[in-house]
């Protein structure tokens, strides 16, 4: 068989999706990593290296999904900046994490700690997921109990039938 026209353009075009579906990706990625803008890194390499482990840890109250180092939106910018600031003013990695933590709540940290506030984030899954294989179970069971079917029609109820047929046939 010879590959026609129709076959050789639908094999280009899966190439095509592919192709630009990397593209996508790597500009995704490039953007992602370039988050942080020039002007806010700071001249010290210590220095930037602590702002970056700190800011990993930080979510982005816009994007929600990634850390404030990931983020190019302006609150990951402000936060950014303040870790930076706190950072050259002498705190210590643990002040800069609370000051930020005082400023913007538990849900800033993309870790947060177990305490009575995030109990429902920390538990919550594992209660739904043990609720949801204990229905799983009970329907189950509930399922394999139910009782067989009928019992089989005795020959004075097989004889009634038939004539009821008979008549709604005639």
């Amino acid at each position: 068989m010879s590959s026609g026209p129709t076959q050789n353009r639908a094999g280009g075009a899966k190439h095509l999706r592919a192709a630009l579906g990397l593209l996508a990706l790597l500009l995704l990625g490039f953007a992602t990593a370039n988050a942080v803008e020039p002007n806010e890194r700071l001249a010290n390499p210590a220095l930037e290296a602590r702002a970056r482990a700190i800011s990993s840890q930080l979510r982005c109250l816009v994007c929600q999904n990634e850390s404030i180092d990931e983020s190019a939106a302006g609150l990951a910018h402000d936060i950014r900046i303040f870790v930076r600031e706190r950072l050259v003013a002498g705190e210590t990695d643990k002040q800069v994490v609370q000051d930020v933590v005082n400023r913007y709540g538990t849900f800033v940290l993309l870790d947060p700690p177990v305490q009575p506030a995030t109990y429902v984030l920390w538990y919550g899954p594992p209660a739904l997921l043990l609720v949801g294989l204990l229905a799983t179970v009970i329907w189950v069971r509930q399922r394999h109990a139910r009782p067989a079917a009928e019992p089989p029609l005795s020959t004075d109820e097989r004889q009634r039938l038939d004539g009821l047929l008979r008549e709604s046939d005639g």
